[in-house]
């Protein structure tokens, strides 16, 4: 809104106006289209549907069933203190600007630097998991609808699931070219497919089910035959909890998306904490549903079976396979999830390219004046593309190694989980007593709050760094502290003998 003539700024605008930027993007989003986009990214169907192989494989229904509810109040800490440091800082910057801001003049170039890098890069990783799950599910479903692995379906190669990656990504990026009105519908429209979509699938799979597990099985079943040699319960349930804390991610997309919301103050702290409450609710609900439709848990973790290993695939095939003699509603239900992971992955192109944005505004990025330019719709067009195109790359990954591959997608986790915890653990040490709070804010929890918020991102990024096999060999070693430590130590080296010297932090354009 215009401040001339009397008309009362915008309160996120009035803010970003103190923090010396100017207002390029369309203000145009509802605290609702904010939630969409947070809530379309953490999307339960996409990462419970991904890694429910991992969680039945590592402590079946117990790392499952409780597994999501100690991930997920933890997340709901963390997500506490972004959405106290989003009030005070509503910019697309989010996270690395919020460092910058919290670490004092002295470090804030560095703390900037660091966290940016740790949150773009994190988020390239969640974009290219997420599209490359949706390539992968495409493969299982065509896999079904041939036949399925036992009567001669056709089993795509990994170039072809590749070459579905990238399509996908093309999609997303073409969507994301849009002016933001439309992208704002599609956010709306992907939140409430997730959620009409959980509710249909946790009801419909165990009613369809001639063989449902009992409520015993669903709360008190443990799972040690992993087959992976890893024997000691507490061991197993950790490496089960993965699938909750690698599906509650991505909430930061409500910072990111400030610039272009009502209100923002108040409406990109809101998104943060009812993204996260939502999914932790219909995440568990999708859970218990889909759990009481699994009894035979070697079978669906079985390579040789339909779906060729994928849990969560054959449970739905064989739900309406053994009531009806065909997988085919099971093969629909699949659709309604691949729709769901795509529209995921389009949230998180459109928070990738914010974030690009942002960063390359302040200078920090190769050829920052490029990324930085908008269209006519105040769009980050090149950003977008650069987003898709780097994702892409990422997953190519996948044809030399899996290993590899599922090593980078470890960034999406713990590097993202890093940028998270880097300007809360500015706000409750650096910036303790200087911090001024905006409308939303914890009072004198806040301190209490960071300090969980960051003691649980150390422990999750030391359990996540444990190998996950034994014997450990070439194949079976946890390559996640390789990735992890190399982005942190090329990310430091750039800034030791590069960025250092013209690097300042955030650089307001008011006056430009």
């Amino acid at each position: 809104m215009a401040a001339n003539g009397g008309v009362s700024k915008d309160s996120g605008h009035a803010r970003l106006h103190q923090l010396g930027y100017k207002q390029e993007l369309k203000r145009d989003l509802s605290v609702v289209s904010n939630f969409a986009f947070s809530f379309a990214i953490i999307s339960v169907l996409t990462g419970i549907t991904t890694l429910y192989s991992t969680g039945l494989k590592f402590g079946g229904p117990v790392s499952i069933v409780y597994g999501w509810f100690i991930a997920g109040c933890f997340t709901m800490i963390v997500g506490l203190s972004m959405a106290e440091i989003c009030s005070s800082y509503p910019t697309s910057g989010g996270l690395y600007y919020w460092s910058a801001m919290l670490a004092g003049p002295k470090w804030a170039p560095f703390a900037s630097w660091l966290t940016g890098w740790f949150n773009i890069v994190g988020q390239w990783a969640v974009t290219t998991s997420v599209d490359f799950s949706l390539a992968t599910l495409i493969q299982v479903i065509i896999l079904l609808s041939t036949g399925g692995k036992n009567n001669d379906g056709y089993e795509a190669s990994k170039y072809v699931v590749i070459c579905f990656h990238g399509g996908i990504l093309f999609l997303h990026a073409i969507i994301n070219s849009l002016p933001i009105s439309y992208l704002s519908f599609f956010g709306q429209l992907a939140a409430a497919w997730n959620f009409v979509g959980v509710f249909v699938l946790m009801i419909l799979i165990p009613l369809v089910a001639t063989e449902r597990a009992s409520p015993k099985f669903v709360f008190t079943h443990f799972n040690t035959d992993n087959g992976d040699g890893v024997n000691n319960k507490l061991y197993i349930f950790v490496l089960g909890l993965l699938m909750s804390q690698y599906t509650l991610t991505g909430y930061d997309a409500s910072a990111h998306m400030t610039e272009e919301t009502k209100s923002a103050d108040i409406n990109g702290p809101k998104g943060i904490i009812s993204s996260i409450g939502i999914s932790i609710i219909v995440g568990w609900g999708y859970i218990l549903g889909i759990t009481f439709a699994v009894t035979n848990i070697p079978h669906l973790l079985d390579e040789n079976n339909d779906a060729g290993g994928y849990a969560i695939a054959e449970v739905f095939y064989l739900a309406f396979k053994s009531r009806y003699g065909t997988g085919v509603g099971g093969i629909i239900c699949l659709g309604v999830v691949a729709v769901a992971i795509f529209f995921c992955g389009m949230s998180s192109v459109t928070s990738n390219s914010r974030m690009a944005y942002a960063f390359s505004r302040d200078g920090a990025m190769p050829f920052s004046p490029f990324w930085h330019k908008v269209n006519k719709h105040e769009v980050p067009l090149n950003a977008v593309w650069l987003s898709a195109l780097i994702s892409f790359c990422m997953a190519l990954t996948s044809l030399g190694s899996l290993v590899a591959f599922n090593a980078m997608v470890s960034i999406a986790t713990i590097g993202l989980y890093i940028a998270y915890a880097l300007p809360i653990f500015f706000r409750v040490t650096l910036a303790r007593k200087s911090f001024v709070p905006g409308p939303f804010n914890l009072g004198r929890y806040g301190i209490l709050v960071g300090w969980i918020a960051v003691l649980w991102v150390a422990i999750i990024s030391v359990l996540f760094s444990l190998p996950v096999a034994y014997p450990i060999s070439n194949e079976t070693l946890n390559y996640t502290p390789v990735a992890v430590g190399g982005l942190l130590i090329i990310t430091v080296f750039a800034w030791v003998f590069s960025a250092r010297h013209w690097f300042k932090g955030p650089i307001t354009n008011i006056d430009a």
